[in-house]
């Protein structure tokens, strides 16, 4: 189980933002003191009236019990269900809680559009206010405890969805092929059989991983669809861009008619991104199409790869030539398999980071002091001592959520959803004429570079733009200029077989200031 609880103070809003956020994500909304309502037969004020606070908290306890045995529910919680030690430890236990905070004068008002609900801090301003703020003087320390906190404060309704979202690196992309979940957090591998069971993907699958991951993972995906009564089997491909290739499809392929797979069957990818494009490709392909789950291993992969339903492989001298649209229905990115990347990994990952940061969110290229170490470690150290695995995730989540909103808005890259090709048409023909030497993240960062010094050439852009994105992907430790013998006139052979291109014009995603990508046609 792994449920969405919203906590705060009495009026902060935790049933309008709940059950707002449980439409999005298409999960069953709970509402605690309800569930005790129904139960008792009786109102909350009722319940204390007759029984007492005392009567009141033991039944809320016994409620929480039953509530945390639902499988993905949204849950607000009462203003002082926490305050139980045992309630806390349970509610953390099977899912993440979000503390709202909200100013003490917003508070009053929502209490008073509520008279009658609240016996700890009765009802209406002019009688609340006394008994509310000693209730907030009170938990105030309470409240500040929890680390996952939301400022509900002078925001709309839909941008604190938003902030909720990411809170719990929980999202929905409905507008794909098929539904696609996506969930972001920490030690959640053996849930994936839990998860492919609720959503009914079928009896038995085929894990493919990698020469890597199938020895870190694969085991553990495979026992949780065991624990759920799934039949797994297993396929293990090389790794490495060089892999990507028809040849390993035929061979997943193989493993499916092994498998006997059916269209009512699915797919499992443990890997990074060449894993999640070939095994999305291939259940695409399998019988007219086949539903399949993702679970990415890599930071590139979690923060890019992995969401929206692009899969596909390479053609000698062009890469990701062939593909479908086939979204996952499940994307599972559990952060602890990023502690045996090497650090060359994780600078491929915060090169994808960099990029949503200039597409759409600005301050995220302030957290990146959140990764600092990089820049000194060999790219054979690993980060297995890393010890925020939650803030990891916030982090993780929070990039992830600027190609969720533009995936929702443009499933099938008819407009918008382009910009998120910024860097990669530079990007994919560095990574060829260089035999893939120069990995996906690193060619991204020398790509965006060379993107926006073409903007300032097309007068898109200042001519100090590109210095300054080329210090943020410097700044993580990447690089920013072609490789010795490479120029942009030597790349333009291969950029004409871009898929963007229209006979000898091809489509950039140009960036010409922060937060302003413009999709430009360039002839070449």
């Amino acid at each position: 189980m792994h449920n969405l609880y919203l906590y705060g103070p009495p009026g902060s809003g935790k049933t309008t933002l709940g059950k707002l956020l449980s439409e999005r994500l298409a999960l069953e909304f709970l509402d605690l003191d309800r569930f005790i309502q129904n139960d008792a037969g009786m109102p909350v004020k009722a319940i204390f009236a007759a029984e007492g606070e005392e009567g009141f908290r033991a039944r809320e306890k016994r409620a929480l019990a039953e509530v945390a045995a639902c499988d993905r529910a949204v849950v607000a919680l009462g203003g002082g269900t926490l305050l139980d030690t045992e309630n806390r430890a349970l509610a953390e236990e099977s899912g993440t809680v979000v503390c709202l905070d909200c100013p003490i004068d917003i508070l009053r008002t929502h209490i008073d559009l509520t008279p009658g609900t609240r016996p700890l801090v009765n009802n209406g301003i002019s009688d609340s206010g006394v008994a509310l703020e000693a209730l907030m003087e009170k938990r105030a320390s309470h409240y500040a405890s929890f680390r996952r906190r939301l400022d509900v404060a002078g925001r709309s309704l839909d941008s604190l969805v938003d902030a909720a979202e990411i809170l719990f690196g929980s999202y929905r992309i409905a507008t794909g092929d098929v539904p696609s979940d996506v969930v972001v957090g920490e030690n959640i591998l053996g849930s994936i059989g839990g998860w492919a069971q609720a959503r009914d993907l079928g009896c038995r699958c085929v894990v493919v991983c990698d020469g890597n991951t199938h020895q870190y993972y694969g085991e553990r995906v495979m026992d949780s669809m065991r624990a759920a009564g799934i039949q797994p089997h297993r396929c293990v491909i090389p790794a490495g861009e060089g892999a990507k290739t028809l040849a390993t499809v035929q061979d997943i392929w193989k493993a499916f008619m092994q498998a006997e797979l059916g269209r009512g069957d699915f797919a499992v990818a443990v890997g990074g991104g060449v894993t999640g494009d070939l095994t999305g490709f291939a259940a695409a392909t399998w019988m007219r199409g086949m539903r399949w789950v993702n679970v990415p291993t890599t930071l590139l992969a979690m923060v890019d790869a992995s969401t929206g339903g692009k899969t596909g492989c390479d053609l000698p001298g062009a890469k990701n030539m062939v593909g479908a649209f086939h979204s996952p229905s499940l994307v599972a990115a559990d952060v602890e398999t990023l502690l045996t990347l090497p650090a060359g990994e994780w600078r491929c990952g915060l090169a994808e980071m960099v990029k949503h940061a200039l597409i759409g969110d600005a301050d995220l290229a302030t957290h990146f002091d959140f990764f600092d170490g990089l820049r000194p470690l060999a790219d054979d150290a690993t980060w297995d001592d890393f010890a925020d695995l939650a803030g990891l995730a916030a982090f993780v989540s929070r990039a992830l959520a600027v190609k969720v909103h533009i995936v929702r808005e443009d499933p099938r890259e008819k407009g918008i959803r382009a910009k998120l090709n910024l860097g990669h048409t530079v990007g994919h023909a560095v990574e060829t004429l260089t035999d893939y030497r120069v990995r996906h993240g690193e060619a991204v960062a020398i790509g965006t570079v060379e993107e926006a010094r073409l903007a300032v050439r097309l007068g898109h852009a200042s001519a100090d733009w590109p210095d300054k994105v080329a210090a943020l992907f410097a700044g993580v430790g990447l690089p920013t200029t072609l490789p010795d013998g490479l120029s942009f006139d030597s790349l333009r052979e291969v950029m004409r077989r871009d898929k963007k291109r229209s006979g000898n014009t091809v489509r950039f995603a140009l960036p010409c200031a922060p937060g302003d990508v413009v999709l430009v046609p360039v002839e070449l």
